[in-house]
């Protein structure tokens, strides 16, 4: 079984830890290895009043973070996994810390008997299974996305501008407007950039989408906005998706009680065009002394549901003909549009955390990848100079770590398309982001869900063209290398899928009646090679042993199927599989460290095998 990139790159960071005799850059490396073990850490950030409190509760399930000003509204507040549910460590700027407990009903308390400006962090225990592979930071409100450098931005997102305290993935809660202004765009894309997001990390998350009081279903203008402000954004986010966190909260956090079930209920018996009129104002609705709800619980349902809430909560009411409040619960977490996407990987926070929490090691080897080769740089001298010259060429993208770490290439090429340093057209800019966005194969390559292995097959052998340009016409550039990243993924997309295809016909049985339809008695003519060049190729001890016997199979078969390593006489469209097999093989040989000469056999060698793909398959 394959190492992933986070044991790889635990076993890096062992290796470099022993050898490393200065205590501090010591402590560093093991820092990084420790954050391979830990549960991804996804920061909260938004904008002032832009509800990003409301969300944390809703993710976390529990209102704990304080939705009024307070003092821990300017403090970032880290909600982790932990049997001792309620503890609270203290971080002090000074490196000291205290301890203190929430309030029944999970709630934080006001204060904490020290000046919030000593305070550098809150971190909360809290004993929610969700926790394990999620570590939740809440971060202070800012009044403007505009920041002045990468160290000022994580300090205010993250409580320090240290290199190792940063979020590996972020939330962030955009004000709902009616479009996104350019200078909007561009500070959102700065500071996604200063705090080492991007488009495979970063999920934007449009709040308070029920506040325009011009429309009673606010949804169909909220689904439009987002998927404008995901167009104007995709390049620095995952996915921008709408959400009324008020409603999340209340369903996940602090559901309606009897009393107010109650209050729905009485409500649900007035006339609509009543009901309608007394929410027109807010104010009116709270204090009208005719209604027959108390005062308190009108107060309560505008402060938990608003407008909108306490309108759907009504009509949920009388299509039930119940006010039952775990049926009001699961109405409104799915009118919040929370989770209303279901299973799918895209168009809710619930689908963007199970995104997260899918990719948590690949997301946290990237920022272990940055971290490791910010070490690296680090000023240093004898032994451990050396050492750390040694971390950095082992990081060196020509290296064989680079070809083990394959699961993190998609997102290295997604984070040069955001930076700019990957330059693509409309076409390859969307096969990119599918590919990031996406985990199965048909959605990464833009096929419908049910299409098949040789559809896609099909599909990402196209693709693999294009992509094979632009590396071919970037060589030895950053864009090259972002571009051969793509390249292998959308190889091994060909031959996983061909595979598929071999063990679809052998369950089938169709193999055999393929060759008597088409005339497979029929030899076709063997390819001409190179001899020296293929046995140049054996020679190299980069080449897997399952390779150099395809390389065997090549210069000894007397016809085009044996040579492929196909039963004798097999009908063409078996033969073009095997091909096509073979070629995405041999690619993954052109970014290994070979010889010139060796280099340019398995890359005519590839040429070959696309060639019979494209003569045999069509």
């Amino acid at each position: 079984m394959n190492a992933g990139p986070a044991d790889l790159l635990r076993r890096l960071c062992d290796t470099t830890a022993a050898r490393l005799s200065g205590a501090e850059l010591r402590e560093r490396v093991r820092q990084v290895r420790a954050g391979l073990d830990a549960p991804l850490r996804v920061a909260v950030a938004g904008a002032v009043s832009s509800g990003k409190s409301t969300l944390v509760n809703a993710l976390l399930g529990l209102p704990v973070a304080p939705v009024d000003a307070g003092e821990c509204t300017f403090v970032v507040t880290q909600y982790e996994y932990g049997e001792d549910d309620g503890h609270i460590t203290v971080e002090l700027t000074d490196g000291g810390t205290v301890h203190s407990r929430l309030l029944p009903g999970h709630r934080l308390p006001a204060e904490f008997g020290v000046e919030v400006a000593r305070i550098r962090r809150l971190r909360v225990t809290l004993d929610l299974p969700s926790l394990r592979t999620i570590t939740i930071v809440d971060t202070p409100g800012m009044n403007t996305v505009t920041v002045a450098n990468e160290r000022a931005a994580r300090s205010m997102l993250f409580g320090s501008g240290d290199e190792d305290d940063r979020a590996q993935a972020m939330i962030y809660v955009l004000r709902y407007v009616q479009k996104f202004d350019d200078t909007t765009l561009a500070e959102f894309r700065g500071l996604t950039d200063a705090c080492g997001m991007s488009c495979v990390n970063t999920l934007a998350v449009l709040g308070q989408v029920d506040r325009r009081g011009d429309e009673g279903d606010p949804w169909p203008t909220a689904r439009r906005l987002a998927a404008k402000g995901y167009e104007d954004l995709r390049t620095s986010v995952f996915d921008v998706v709408p959400v009324i966190g008020l409603l999340a909260e209340t369903a996940r956090a602090r559901p309606l009680d009897a009393e107010d079930a109650a209050g729905l209920a009485a409500l649900a018996g007035l006339d609509e065009d009543d009901l309608e009129d007394y929410l027109l104002d807010l104010d009116d609705f709270r204090s009208a002394p005719e209604l027959p709800v108390p005062a308190e619980v009108r107060h309560r349902l505008v402060e938990r549901l608003h407008r909108y809430g306490v309108t759907s909560a009504v009509e949920a009411v009388r299509a039930a003909g119940t006010a039952d409040p775990a049926m009001l619960a699961a109405h409104l977490l799915e009118r919040s549009g929370y989770a209303s996407a279901g299973r799918a990987a895209t168009g809710s926070v619930a689908a963007g955390i199970a995104h997260f929490a899918r990719r948590a090691d690949q997301l946290k080897a990237l920022d272990a990848l940055t971290r490791l080769r910010a070490i690296a740089r680090t000023p240093a001298l004898g032994a451990d100079r050396a050492t750390l010259d040694a971390l950095a060429a082992q990081l060196d993208e020509n290296r064989p770590i680079a070809t083990a770490l394959g699961g993190l290439r998609i997102f290295t090429a997604a984070e040069a398309l955001g930076r700019g340093t990957l330059v693509l057209d409309e076409e390859m800019t969307g096969e990119l982001l599918r590919l990031a966005r996406h985990d199965e194969p048909a959605e990464q390559l833009g096929l419908p869900a049910g299409a098949t292995p040789a559809q896609v097959a099909a599909a990402a052998t196209a693709a693999s063209m294009r992509w094979r340009t632009l590396a071919m016409m970037s060589e030895g550039r950053s864009g090259g290398h972002r571009a051969r990243d793509v390249l292998t993924v959308l190889e091994d997309l060909v031959s996983a899928a061909l595979d598929e295809v071999a063990l679809e016909e052998a369950a089938q049985g169709t193999a055999q009646d393929g060759r008597v339809a088409s005339g497979g008695g029929e030899p076709l003519p063997p390819v001409r090679v190179d001899p020296a060049a293929i046995e140049a190729l054996r020679a190299s001890p980069l080449v897997p042993a399952d390779d150099r016997r395809a390389l065997e199979l090549l210069l000894a078969g007397s016809e085009l199927a044996t040579q492929l390593g196909a039963p004798p006489g097999a009908p063409r469209a078996e033969v073009a599989g095997y091909a096509a097999a073979l070629g995405a093989r041999f690619r993954t040989l052109t970014h290994r460290p070979l010889s010139l000469r060796q280099r340019r056999a398995a890359e005519t060698l590839c040429e070959a095998y696309e060639t019979i793909w494209a003569h045999y398959g069509s």
